[in-house]
């Protein structure tokens, strides 16, 4: 992964990954004598949240929860070792950006299964629309970075809806319904983030043609 330009505006997740160098930096470099690669780790990363998901659909919510709890700093090994590595690439950035869109639907597959398993409609209808939110938030930020169009907005980016799914999965335990409470936050604000987004790129896409 490319590390952003100073003059390019910097999202949360951009921002988290330049405040947590002191933490990322050692363990890449470590990796590095390892000789392991960057997009190994990326798949490693994959194969986690996979198990996150497998214990979600059974119900196992706080081990889910712990599990991507430690998983989640495995999402931004890949490009701290490759910026090590110097190995940054586009190539690179792309397996990246597949496997997150992956993890994320096999985590909400996860929820899909376990309310389908229980008969639950609510839990399916928002286990769904929080996966069509999700993905669609990094759909239109791809599709306006194609463009050169500025969408690098969002109240809900990816780090921010692991912030609201990690503490929601451990806690569950306290009530049953907190892992539902959490789908529907996810659902109903990745969606709103889309929307910021597809204005932002509305308004850039208006005041570039406006000065043409």
């Amino acid at each position: 992964m490319n590390q952003p330009s100073e003059n390019k505006k910097m999202s949360f997740t951009d921002k988290m990954r330049v405040w947590f160098r002191w933490y990322l930096n050692p363990i890449a470099g470590f990796l590095n004598r390892l000789g392991i690669r960057p997009n190994t780790v990326t798949l490693f990363g994959l194969m986690g949240t996979i198990g996150v998901a497998v214990l979600i659909a059974f119900g196992q919510m706080t081990w889910a929860g712990i599990l991507l709890l430690v998983m989640g700093p495995v999402d931004a090994m890949d490009g701290a070792l490759a910026r090590l590595r110097n190995e940054a690439s586009a190539w690179g950035a792309f397996v990246d950006a597949v496997t997150d869109r992956y993890s994320e639907l096999f985590l909400f597959l996860g929820f899909l299964l376990y309310y389908m398993a229980h008969a639950n409609a609510l839990g399916v209808i928002f286990a769904y629309l929080a996966a069509a939110g999700s993905v669609l938030v990094s759909y239109v930020k791809a599709r306006a970075d194609a463009s050169k169009l500025d969408a690098n907005v969002g109240l809900l980016t990816r780090v921010e809806r692991y912030v609201v799914l990690i503490p929601g999965l451990i806690f569950s335990f306290l009530t049953p319904v907190l892992p539902l409470a959490i789908l529907v936050i996810i659902a109903v604000l990745a969606n709103f983030t889309a929307l910021q987004r597809i204005f932002s790129v509305r308004r850039d896409a208006h005041r570039r043609l406006s000065k043409s």
